[in-house]
C-alpha cells in the first residue's frame, strides 16, 4: 500500500464535501435577493470613492484600515504552518531525529511571528 494513498483519499473527501456544500448551498439555500444582500461587503466599513488619478489633490477615497491586513497576514503563517505539518507528520518515523528537530525550529519561529503578532493587537477586534 502506497504510503500517500491516504493523505490523498482524504483530499479527495475533503474536495467532495467543498463541492457537495458548495451544490447543496445553491439549490436550497434562500432565493430572496434584496438591495443590502448585492452591495459588495467592505468588512463593516461604509464604500468610498476609489482614488482618482492625477496627483494628490484628486484624491477623495479614505485608507483601508491596515488591521484587515494583519489579519490577513496572520492567517498565510498558519496556512503555511499547516502545509509544511502534513508531510512532516506523514514521513515523521524516516525523518528522525532531524525532522525532528527541524520541525521544532519551524514551530518556534512561526510562534515567534505569532507572539509578534499578539502583542501588536491584531488578535484583538476593536
Amino acid at each position: 500500500m502506497n504510503i500517500e494513498l491516504p493523505a490523498l483519499v482524504l483530499g479527495a473527501i475533503a474536495a467532495a464535501f467543498a463541492v457537495f456544500s458548495i451544490i447543496l448551498a445553491g439549490v436550497i439555500g434562500p432565493k430572496r435577493y434584496n438591495r443590502a444582500k448585492l452591495e459588495p461587503y467592505e468588512c463593516g466599513i461604509e464604500p468610498t470613492p476609489h482614488a482618482i488619478a492625477g496627483g494628490p489633490g484628486n484624491v477623495t477615497g479614505q485608507r483601508f484600515p491596515v488591521k484587515y491586513y494583519l489579519t490577513a497576514m496572520l492567517f498565510i503563517i498558519f496556512d503555511i504552518e499547516i502545509v509544511f505539518l502534513y508531510p512532516w507528520a506523514i514521513h515523521f518515523d524516516a525523518l528522525g531525529i532531524f525532522g525532528l528537530v527541524a520541525m521544532a525550529l519551524f514551530i518556534l519561529n512561526v510562534s515567534v511571528a505569532y507572539a509578534y503578532e499578539w502583542r501588536r493587537g491584531g488578535l484583538s477586534w476593536d
